[in-house]
């Protein structure tokens, strides 16, 4: 593709850090999606105000929303495209994974079929728009001077 064109020549090292750095993103990205779906019904329950932030709330249903498109049009997503260009390009056979690297990948990336992922993504966004109504975000009032 035209991106691994642009990868051509690049040192193999580099190539590698910056396929690490891609799932360290991409392991964030889970961690961000699955705290805000654990964390709104609790802190709702348990009186937390951050889990009101309209801030925080929104940039979780935008990101589920591009995961679940994603999935829906059978897509990959595109940090996990990003990581297997850098990976081709770093010659992946040419270096063994970290132990970090390793569990995090086992973390992220499991052996279900397309269809499964598309079932919890779409899942995982429905209930996401569920929680926006059951447990409504706010902004914090602005104070006039």
């Amino acid at each position: 593709t035209g991106g691994d064109v642009l990868l051509e020549g690049a040192r193999p090292e580099l190539l590698q850090a910056a396929a690490s750095a891609v799932l360290y993103v991409h392991f964030a990205v889970v961690v961000f999606n699955v705290f805000w779906i654990v964390g709104c019904p609790l802190g709702a329950w348990r009186g937390w105000n951050f889990i009101r932030s309209v801030w925080w709330r929104g940039a979780h249903v935008v990101v589920l929303a591009v995961v679940a498109v994603q999935a829906a049009v059978g897509a990959l997503c595109f940090l996990t495209v990003w990581q297997s260009a850098l990976l081709r390009a770093a010659g992946a056979s040419a270096s063994e994974p970290s132990l970090i690297e390793t569990i995090v990948t086992r973390l992220i990336f499991w052996p279900l079929p397309l269809w499964a992922f598309v079932v919890i993504y779409l899942a995982a966004f429905g209930y996401t728009l569920a929680m926006w109504w059951l447990v409504p975000p706010y902004r914090r009032p602005r104070c006039d001077r």
